[in-house]
């Protein structure tokens, strides 16, 4: 029998990981005579599994079995011989060993109706577990309290994107106090806008007691849709006897998806660093080992060059749009670098051609981008002189223009973010408390801006003599 196996402080029993053998909690929930009747009900299966007959007599193999490590709560299937099936049109396979499970079919699913997946930032941040990453000093805590904020108040995030109805969120904000809390919210909100009721905040966290902090915060505020934590080293465990760094990261993360799945609609967010060193893929740059990463529904990396304005939000997940989103650092506050995600997602690229591009082809492209419905030669000579034609015809033959007819021309770009994950679910017109003409948009971060939309430029003058321009060879 092994003994070195910890046993569960409330209880006595001995732990499974971080959790006890005998109800699958953590000590901190753990409360007898709980943990008793499960091992009472369980030893004819736990029997069965060892094969060793029922459970009169058989007491101290159960112990000895719970004691080896050989019955797990993860490995329930062997445990739960009283279970009902989770609908009549499944179907149950007994084996002769006394094992029970679910199988279900195709006909099954293609009969379910399930709910849409409810989004806290619309196209970014679905509900489950997520992981923002950023250097040290990125601006990932202020990132995360703009959202938190836009939720609480039922406003925008970044700027641009309307979250929906108000909604409770909680802050785990363990690098921060009072005031430093207290101030950021006033200057993402705006002079004169009160910080929410719905965002609560907590500051401290017990060493090792953040899984029943979080489900008793839970209880306490059911209707909690957006929960962060901030930073994830500061609840991170060590390592447990024999376990590697990656089973630590795994097991972590796992437990918080638990918590967010069991609640439909909530997302669990942890902040956490990036690693220094660059890599071809964006996922291998969040620091600690593949098991986070492995367990996350979203990935967010933010990129940002220290002292620089623009910065970069690239996305992944499950739920989500593999995408880069182009973002803005101004004034101590984040926003969308466009009118919408499309928009954001082309200015991505608008970025890296103008770091490929010299100065006058860069500015000749953002002249034409700015036409919505293009420019004619004549106009881009008349702006650049008359050496333009010589660009024009460089970038028409790279890709970088399109001429959709003679003499006009225009920035190619392809859009693939779908309606679908730019709106989220639930998402109105109009927002609780906000006229439709933004009144209170003037000085708050989260207010509508009666501005966000697409861009609305006008053809300059000398776009509007087309009859003479399409008699010019030149275009």
């Amino acid at each position: 029998m092994v003994t070195g196996r910890p046993r569960c402080p409330a209880c006595g029993l001995r732990m499974i990981g971080d959790l006890c053998i005998g109800c699958n909690k953590e000590p901190a929930l753990c409360a007898p005579p709980c943990p008793v009747k499960a091992a009472e009900a369980t030893a004819d299966a736990v029997a069965a599994v060892l094969g060793v007959g029922g459970s009169a007599g058989t007491s101290g193999v159960v112990s000895e079995a719970i004691d080896d490590g050989q019955v797990s709560h993860t490995s329930n299937s062997a445990l739960s011989k009283n279970r009902p099936l989770a609908s009549e049109s499944n179907t149950s396979n007994t084996s002769n060993s006394g094992l029970e499970y679910d199988v279900r079919d195709g006909a099954w699913l293609d009969g379910r109706q399930f709910p849409p997946l409810a989004y806290n930032v619309p196209g970014l941040l679905p509900a489950g577990f997520g992981i923002i990453a950023a250097p040290p000093k990125g601006g990932k805590s202020l990132l995360i309290l703009d959202w938190l904020l836009a939720a609480a108040i039922g406003g925008v995030a970044l700027g641009k994107l309307r979250v929906g109805p108000a909604r409770d969120v909680l802050y785990l904000a363990l690098e921060d106090g009072d005031r430093r809390l207290q101030e950021r919210c006033r200057k993402l909100l705006g002079d004169g806008y009160p910080i929410p009721a719905r965002f609560r905040y907590i500051l401290t966290v017990p060493p090792g007691e953040v899984l029943a902090v979080l489900r008793d915060a839970l209880d306490r505020h059911p209707d909690t849709r957006l929960i962060v934590l901030d930073t994830l080293g500061r609840i991170m465990p060590l390592p447990l006897q024999g376990e590697t760094t990656y089973q630590r990261d795994y097991r972590v993360a796992v437990a918080l998806k638990r918590i967010a799945d069991e609640r439909p609609g909530l997302t669990i967010i942890v902040i956490h660093h990036s690693r220094k060193a660059s890599a071809d893929d964006f996922i291998d740059s969040v620091s600690g080992t593949h098991g986070l990463a492995g367990a996350a529904d979203t990935i967010i990396m933010l990129e940002r060059r220290r002292g620089k304005e623009e910065g970069i939000l690239r996305v992944t997940g499950r739920d989500v749009i593999e995408a880069d989103y182009a973002v803005k650092f101004r004034g101590g506050a984040w926003s969308l670098d466009g009118a919408d995600l499309d928009e954001a997602r082309a200015n991505v690229r608008r970025r890296a051609e103008i770091g490929a591009l010299g100065d006058r082809s860069a500015e000749i492209i953002d002249f034409i981008r700015r036409q919505p419905k293009g420019v004619r030669a004549k106009g881009v000579r008349e702006k650049f002189g008359a050496d333009a034609d010589m660009y024009l015809k460089r970038l028409l033959e790279s890709g970088r223009l399109a001429r959709p007819e003679r003499g006009l021309y225009m920035v190619s770009e392809v859009s693939e973010v779908s309606d679908s994950q730019v709106s989220g679910p639930e998402e109105s017109n109009t927002l609780p408390g906000l006229s439709e003409t933004g009144e209170q948009a003037s000085q708050q971060g989260h207010a509508p801006e009666p501005g966000a939309t697409w861009p609305e430029g006008t053809l300059g003058a000398e776009a509007n003599s087309d009859d003479e321009e399409d008699h010019d060879d030149r275009g």
